[in-house]
Order: structure tokens, then C-alpha cells, then sequence
């Protein structure tokens, strides 16, 4: 894929490498910035055909034309950042930011919390979801809660609460066909995931998808697998680990959402219409 340089010379650092993260760096990345993405030794990434952090587990990945490959160095992820390639290097605490000074940081971990990043990190800081405020954790905040306000560009005093900050977390999956909570497939024990279809298969109503140290996942209904975890992840009872799609289109499972793509447009939006745009 033949990536635009414009602005090949404004190093961005995506923290987290997750479906809405990828997103954010698909998006960026084909504008044609400079792109670092970091991620944890053993990231949770249940959409994972459509996560550039899941170049930790499999060395290199593409999505959507896009090929993300895991460096280890920070110096390696510096030399690639201006190129076709997102590197992604693990870096749990983000250090590469105070080494390499970014022009921008985006904070895409979706941890419902801020787990340590300051609106001081760069000149331009953009966080996802709940647990920032505009102005005071960041610059803007973007907004991820499915509906009328998702992609939105949140600053200080603004937003559907106008208090700089996204929507709370509803702990609701969102509806598809009017399946909600049963296409969330959950952890039926704490260990490591076994697999007995893959991300992309048809599944049958009662057909085993994977067991967790012997308990079985079966699924409710019919549909294709989205996403599951990878079997090197240690999960705990109850956690997310996979989605079941009931509208059957494989396509859907390796291709980034509708969701993401406008939350990656929420970002791209804050980035050029930043002060650290207009001053270079």
C-alpha cells in the first residue's frame, strides 16, 4: 500500500494496540504520518485479526494492507516510524514517550482509567474513551460509546455532559440482530484458551468454540467467530475473551469496524486541528 508522506516528519506514539487503537493507527498511518504503536509482553486483544498490537504474538501482521511488525528496540521503532511499516514495540509503560519526545500521543489502551499518561507527554495528547478529562489528563478526549455522539472530538467544557470527558462505560455490549450480552463469549475459568474453531469460522448454536482448562465455551446461537483471545494469554473468570458475530459475514472479521474507523476519524480530526499542526 502506497502510503502518503506528508507528514512523515510528526512522530505519533499510540499507546495500546487494540481494535480501536488500530483504528486510530490505520488512519493515521495511510495520512501519512509517522507512527510508533506499544503494547504489552502479552496483550488481551480479543479482535485480534484486526489489532496491530497482535504483531507481539505473531512477529508480523497485516490489516487492510497495513503490516505492523514487533521491533525490539526503541531505536528500531524510531528508524521504521516514517516508513510503510507500523512498528510495535513492547513497552508497558509507554518509556519510549520520554525518550523519543513525540509531537503527539494518543492514548488508545482502553482501560476505562488513565493508567499514567499526563497531558505533559507531548504537545498534543488525545485519549479515548472514559477516564480522561480534556485539559486536565489530556488535550482532547474522544469520544467511543456507540451512538450519536461516537467519534466526537471532546475539549475542555465540552461534550454531551459538557465536562470534557466521554460518556461513562455501560458495561453493555452493544446490539447486533438483537444479540447483546450472549455474542460476548466470557471465561468460564481462569487459564489459558484452548481453541476448537478459529477466528472467521461459521458456528453452529451449542458448537464448542474453546475451553479454558477444560471448561467449555460453547456458543448461543449461530454465527461466525470475531474474535478470541491467543492461547498464550493467561485470562481470569469471567474476563472478555471472544465475540460471536450473528450477522454471519466473514469479511467483518478481518476488516477494522465501523466503530473504530470513526474513532480513528475523531482522532485524525483532533490531531489537524491542533495547535502542533498549525505551527508546523
Amino acid at each position: 500500500m502506497n502510503i502518503h508522506a506528508r507528514f512523515n516528519d510528526i512522530l505519533v506514539v499510540v499507546k495500546g494496540g487494540g481494535d480501536l487503537a488500530s483504528g486510530a493507527a490505520y488512519r493515521l498511518k495511510r495520512s501519512g504520518f509517522a507512527l510508533i504503536m506499544t503494547e504489552l509482553p502479552a496483550p488481551l486483544l480479543v479482535r485480534r485479526t484486526v489489532c496491530y498490537g497482535a504483531a507481539v504474538h505473531d512477529g508480523e501482521v497485516t490489516v487492510e494492507g497495513l503490516v505492523a511488525r514487533r521491533v525490539n528496540t526503541d531505536a528500531e521503532a524510531h528508524v521504521l516510524a516514517a516508513s510503510e511499516i507500523i512498528p510495535v514495540v513492547v513497552d508497558p509503560k509507554a518509556t519510549i514517550v520520554a525518550k523519543l519526545r513525540p509531537k503527539i500521543v494518543v492514548d488508545a489502551i482502553m482501560a476505562k482509567s488513565n493508567t499514567g499518561t499526563t497531558i505533559d507527554d507531548a504537545p498534543l495528547v488525545v485519549a479515548l474513551g472514559p477516564g480522561f478529562t480534556a485539559g486536565q489528563d489530556c488535550h482532547a478526549v474522544i469520544e467511543t460509546n456507540r451512538g450519536h455522539w461516537l467519534g466526537r472530538v471532546i475539549y475542555p467544557g465540552c461534550g454531551p455532559a459538557v465536562n470534557g470527558q466521554a460518556q461513562p462505560d455501560t458495561q453493555t455490549p452493544g446490539v447486533i440482530e438483537s444479540r447483546a450480552a450472549d455474542r460476548v463469549l466470557r471465561a468460564p475459568a481462569a487459564g489459558q484458551v484452548t481453541p476448537h474453531t478459529q477466528i472467521g469460522n461459521r458456528v453452529a448454536a451449542g458448537q464448542l468454540i474453546a475451553t479454558v482448562n477444560g471448561h467449555e465455551i460453547r456458543a448461543a446461537f449461530a454465527g461466525v467467530l470475531r474474535g478470541l483471545v491467543h492461547s498464550d494469554v493467561h485470562v481470569t473468570l469471567g474476563l472478555k475473551i471472544g465475540d460471536l458475530d450473528p450477522r454471519g459475514e466473514t469479511s467483518h472479521c478481518f476488516t477494522i469496524s465501523d466503530k473504530s474507523l470513526a474513532i480513528g476519524g475523531g482522532v485524525l480530526e483532533a490531531i489537524l486541528a491542533s495547535d502542533v499542526m498549525r505551527e508546523s
